[in-house]
């Protein structure tokens, strides 16, 4: 008699295991008459609506990064917890992840914009499998969309490179206008550009793929490199020329760099995966700048005491001289609201001395003293200096009204700053002249002649 055991272990072999998507169906190959796709060395795709030409080939590089958990919870956290939650869940299975990048014929979007290229990928055998469907003419776009769908539905999670502001909204506005092939719905939609410029954009200033990839990836020890690219700005042009009877030869150039942006996206992935997912290991290795931009991620995705860690590496690590005042003051703003004021106030007193961070200094300190020790003389001492440096800010004119200032926006920022400080200045006069009485005279006299 077969054990309960036995018995459960066959019922758990007759339940459905989830299905790996499909391969995609094979394609036809181009005849003599079909030079384009002859030049692309692609093969012809078919479905209701008819050819597209898709183009299929698969790297060895960049090999596939298994998603960290740590990673996933920091690029997937919001203020929407369900959401969060709901994205997360979706990207820990990398069996359903799809790369995309597009190459279009405007690169301001709008209804008359088409995606003639959409470039897939997804992870296969350790690699990059890489699908890139192209309209050899315009009448081809419902079939390319089509088949797009079918390869979303088997992998709804999106991962682009400023797809979020562009790609996507751009194929959704395609497939409404068919009016006939719906919208593909999403599980989960991960635009690596936001990370990529909170981790990055202060070392490098442009953020563009091409950047990250020379500056960060190292695409050389990836065995690839982009010293033919051509520009995007071109690219358009080089689809209507060819649209319009001309060589269809740079279009090549643009199939290759299609493809390395796919390539460059997955191994991106892996970059912030290794970075986010290596924490304060990694510190002593990284370089200063890319620290400050982590621990200001770190910050806002809630990891305060990290980003503080962080950002006190980046500091000892020898920030440039121009962003040690920005980083300071982070350190001092993190430590007040652990409750670490003694540390805030040494931090506040550095940043007294740097014209551009001294306002902000004063009226904490001023705060600090007039809140928690109850020096007021101290306080008074801050507020005066507060006032002194809102006067020679830039921009300031004595005799003018803020109206008058070049920047109005600046110029009310700095009314409501003054008012502050005048205020806190009539407030602890008050509280000094109650405390000493009339012996606080010579304090009180020489405060209000510097408030005005």
């Amino acid at each position: 008699m077969a054990s309960a055991v036995d018995k459960f272990a066959r019922l758990s072999a007759l339940r459905p295991v989830a299905a790996a998507p499909s391969r995609p169906p094979a394609l036809r190959l181009p005849d003599e008459t079909d030079p384009i796709s002859l030049l692309l060395g692609g093969g012809i795709g078919r479905n209701k609506y008819g050819e597209h030409l898709a183009i299929r080939n698969w790297f060895s590089s960049p090999e596939f990064a298994s998603p960290s958990p740590v990673a996933l919870d920091l690029l997937c956290r919001t203020r929407d917890e369900k959401m969060s939650r709901r994205t997360r869940s979706a990207l820990e299975n990398p069996e359903k992840w799809l790369f995309l990048d597009t190459e279009t014929t405007g690169l301001a979007g709008g209804t008359g914009t088409y995606a003639f290229l959409v470039g897939l990928a997804w992870w296969d055998a350790g690699g990059l499998q890489v699908e890139q469907l192209f309209l050899r003419d315009l009448h081809e776009e419902y079939s390319l969309l089509e088949e797009l769908s079918s390869r979303l539905a088997e992998r709804p999670v999106l991962v682009t490179f400023n797809g979020k502001t562009f790609d996507w909204p751009l194929l959704e506005n395609r497939f409404t206008m068919t009016r006939a092939i719906r919208v593909p719905t999403l599980a989960a939609h991960l635009d690596l550009l936001h990370p990529a410029r909170a981790l990055w954009r202060l070392r490098l200033g442009s953020v563009r793929l091409v950047e990250l990839e020379r500056r960060v990836l190292d695409a050389a020890r990836l065995g690839w490199h982009r010293q033919d690219d051509i520009a995007s700005s071109l690219i358009p042009q080089f689809y209507f020329d060819y649209l319009r009877g001309g060589s269809g030869q740079p279009l090549a150039g643009v199939v290759k760099h299609n493809q390395m942006d796919l390539r460059g996206l997955a191994a991106l992935f892996g970059k912030i995966n290794t970075v986010l997912d290596s924490g304060e290991r990694a510190f002593s290795m990284t370089d200063s700048l890319d620290l400050f931009g982590l621990s200001k991620f770190l910050h806002r995705k809630g990891e305060k005491d990290l980003a503080h860690t962080a950002c006190a590496y980046a500091l000892d690590a020898g920030l440039p001289e121009e962003f040690r005042p920005r980083a300071t003051r982070e350190l001092a703003l993190m430590a007040k609201r652990r409750g670490d004021l003694t540390r805030a106030v040494a931090f506040w007193q550095e940043l007294v001395s740097d014209p551009h961070e001294r306002i902000f200094a004063c009226e904490q300190l001023a705060i600090y003293y007039e809140r928690h020790t109850r020096e007021l003389e101290r306080a008074v001492e801050f507020v005066l200096l507060g006032l002194k440096a809102l006067q020679h800010s830039p921009g300031h004119s004595p005799g003018h009204s803020p109206g008058h200032l070049r920047d109005p926006l600046s110029a009310a920022r700095q009314e409501r700053l003054r008012q502050k400080f005048v205020c806190r200045l009539d407030r602890l006069r008050h509280r000094i002249g109650s405390a000493a009485g009339p012996s606080a005279g010579p304090l009180l006299a020489t405060a209000e002649a510097s408030s005005r």
